[in-house]
Parts: C-alpha cells; structure tokens; sequence
C-alpha cells in the first residue's frame, strides 16, 4: 500500500478575498449597477507614423481622420515639423503623429530642413502606444526591403509595438508581389513567431530586410482609401481606458495660421521645379475670421528676382494658379470660405514696386474690394510724398 502525503490547501475567507480586490470589486459593481457607463468610458491611443519621405503618410492620416489637416504634396519634405491629428470612433480617440520622413544628416543640409527635423520623429514616438510604418510598394528599387533610417528607429524603440502599412496598392496589379513583399518585410514572422518554414535562413552578418515584431500587417491605398476601415478598427482594440486630450470636435493641435503657411509652402512645392520652394520663405501677414468666412494674406519672400519670376510666371498666370488652389484646399481643411492673397517679394529689392499680388477668383467682390484697397495705400503713400515735398520746398523758400 502506498501512502499519499495530501497537502491542505489554504482557505480564504470571503472577507479577505474582498479586502485585497477591493478596487477590481468596485468597479465590476459599478458596471453591473449601470451598463450604460460601459458605452460612456473614454478610451485613447496614440500612434506615430513614421516613414521615408513621401511614403503617403500624410495623406494616410487625413484619409483615416476624414479631414485635410496634414499638408501633401508631390515632392518630399512636405511635412517640415510633427503635428497631431485626431479623431473619435465609437469611444476611443485616435491620436496620429505626423512625423517627417526618415532622413539623413546629408539630406537635411541638402533640402535645407531644421535641425530639429530628425528630433521630431523621435519625440512623437516616445509619446505613443504604437507606430505605424508607412512603405511605398510602388517604387520597384526600394520596395523589397525597408529603409535602414526605419529599421534603426524600430530597433532603438522595439519595446513599442508596431504595425506595417504597404501603401499604395493601386499602383500594382500583381498580388503575388504583395504576399512576397510581406514575407520578405517581415522576415516570416508576426510579433517574433515564425509563420512559416523559411526557405533560405538569413545568414549572420547579411543585411536585414525586414522586422520581426510587427503585430499586424495593412495592404492599402491611401489615395483612394482602400483598407484604412481594416486600420481603424485594429487601433480600436487596441485603445485603453484613459481620458480624452483634446475635446470632441478639436482635429489638431496646429493653429489656424500654421495650417495656412503649410498649405502654401506644399502647394509651392507641387508648382515650382526641383530646388526652388525649398529656398522660399513664407509668412503669414494677415489673418481674420468675420461672418463665417476667413481672409488672410501670406507673403512669399524669394532669394532673387529670377526666383520671383519663376514663382510668379507669366502675368502673375503661376502665381494666381497656386493661389486659387491654395484656397480650394483651405476650404477642405476649414469648411468653411476662404478669401486669400498670396504676394510675393525679393531678398533684394530689384524695382520700386518688387511685389506681385494674385488673388483668387471665387469672389469678384472680394477681388474688387483688395485692389480697391491697393490701389488706396498707393494713393495715401503719393499724397504724403507730394505733401512732404511741397513743406519742403516752402522752407528752402522761406530761407531763401
């Protein structure tokens, strides 16, 4: 016969259970006393989209968010500083982080970026729950691999999940490409786990292509919209409770004058060829919201006359282009009308009067009402020339 040793297990009372649970007992009593409460908790979620310049990562987050706050252009460099934009879905609030693209220390000198561009990234990284890494499909030399600048970002920063977004889908027709392209970006595997046998183990030492953590992967066109709902819904989940940043109806944390100068600078960007908006300066000189319509006034100061022409074209033609659709912009990103001048100016005067000044053509009224108040200021300046030369030439009168 064999003896078995039985061990007593330790009984709890029902008080003590209580009094060490007591918080988790609360709130599972407060849900139980009223389940409309559940509906009502706020939940948030920061992400960080990072990516090479021009990857799509703006024109994602405007997509998601369903509102143009994020600048897009054609060219690189568009986003010159991070911004946040947000949403609200079913309880939770979506904080994105509009990051500037990836770049090297060459790169900044060469397109003139701040040297606080490569800081911006990192800063809004260190203040989300996840990022989001943005990867152009469509460009066939870069598309097999992710870009050292984002695999050095992921791996200073691997305890904060990640997701890839294979952007721009559109621009493909074949989905074997995808499916291979996900294989290889994610070396096989899913948050670590290997999802299949591979067929040629990376050797030590080779060059890494892709990342191993990434918790979930997105094919999608951020142009037209394709899969971002599949986006939304993956952030959804992973959304804590925690109350709200911004209240309910706050897109951004940019002000008004910001989304202004940036609208301008990208759409400068898309008009004007190779170098030349990156050596512009753009300033905000005029601002006001009265009866629902906002008017501002932006000055564009160019490094020469030749620039200034180049900017302007012929008969101020360029110049009232990039100023109409500045306008149609700002009334996506407001909704509501806008009136907008844009002049411009050089570093050096070149003339006496070194300014061009386009005006938009959605109001002829509005219109009227500017060069109506030009052509004022230039007569109040002639009068008071002409009064201060005829004083003049009383006193040289007088003495004589």
């Amino acid at each position: 016969m064999f003896r078995f040793l039985l061990t007593r297990t330790p009984i709890f009372s029902r008080k003590l259970i209580e009094s060490q649970n007591a918080g988790i007992i609360r709130s599972i009593s407060a849900v139980a006393r009223n389940p409309e409460e559940v509906a009502n908790v706020q939940k948030l979620i920061k992400i960080a989209i990072i990516g090479v310049p021009n990857s799509g990562k703006s024109t994602l987050i405007n997509k998601i968010v369903n509102h143009r706050i994020c600048p897009t252009s054609s060219k690189v460099h568009t986003t010159r500083t991070a911004s946040r934009a947000v949403v609200n879905k079913k309880g939770a609030q979506m904080i994105f982080y509009d990051t500037p693209g990836l770049v090297t220390t060459h790169e900044i000198k060469k397109h003139h970026l701040e040297t606080s561009f490569s800081s911006a990234s990192r800063h809004s990284i260190q203040h989300s729950n996840i990022i989001g890494v943005v990867h152009d499909v469509s460009n066939h030399w870069t598309r097999n691999q992710l870009p050292q600048m984002v695999l050095e970002t992921l791996k200073c920063y691997s305890h904060i999940p990640s997701f890839l977004v294979l952007n721009k889908i559109d621009m493909l027709r074949s989905k074997r490409i995808l499916l291979e392209l996900v294989d290889t970006l994610t070396m096989n595997c899913i948050e670590g786990v290997v999802q299949k046998d591979i067929k040629e183990p990376q050797k030590d030492g080779e060059k890494t292509s892709g990342w191993k953590k990434f918790s979930n992967i997105f094919m999608v066109s951020a142009l037209t919209g394709d899969g971002l709902q599949d986006i939304q819904n993956f952030l959804l989940t992973r959304a804590k409770i925690s109350p709200w940043e911004f209240a309910d109806g706050t897109n951004t944390d940019q002000s008004s004058e910001t989304l202004i100068q940036d609208t301008v600078r990208a759409r400068l960007l898309d008009f004007l060829p190779q170098e030349i908006p990156y050596n512009l300066h753009t300033q905000l000189e005029y601002f006001n919201q009265t009866g629902g319509t906002i008017y501002a006034s932006v000055q564009i100061t160019c490094p020469s006359p030749r620039i200034e022409k180049l900017v302007c074209g012929e008969a101020d033609g360029k110049l009232t282009q990039i100023t109409e659709r500045v306008s149609s912009d700002l009334v996506e990103t407001f909704r509501l009308p806008v009136s907008i001048t844009i002049t411009t100016k050089t570093s050096l005067p070149h003339r006496k009067d070194d300014t061009h000044t386009a005006y938009p053509h959605h109001s002829f009224s509005q219109n009227f009402v500017n060069v109506i108040a030009f052509w004022s200021m230039r007569l109040m300046r002639l009068n008071a020339s002409k009064k201060f030369c005829d004083e003049k030439l009383r006193n040289e009168t007088a003495v004589l």
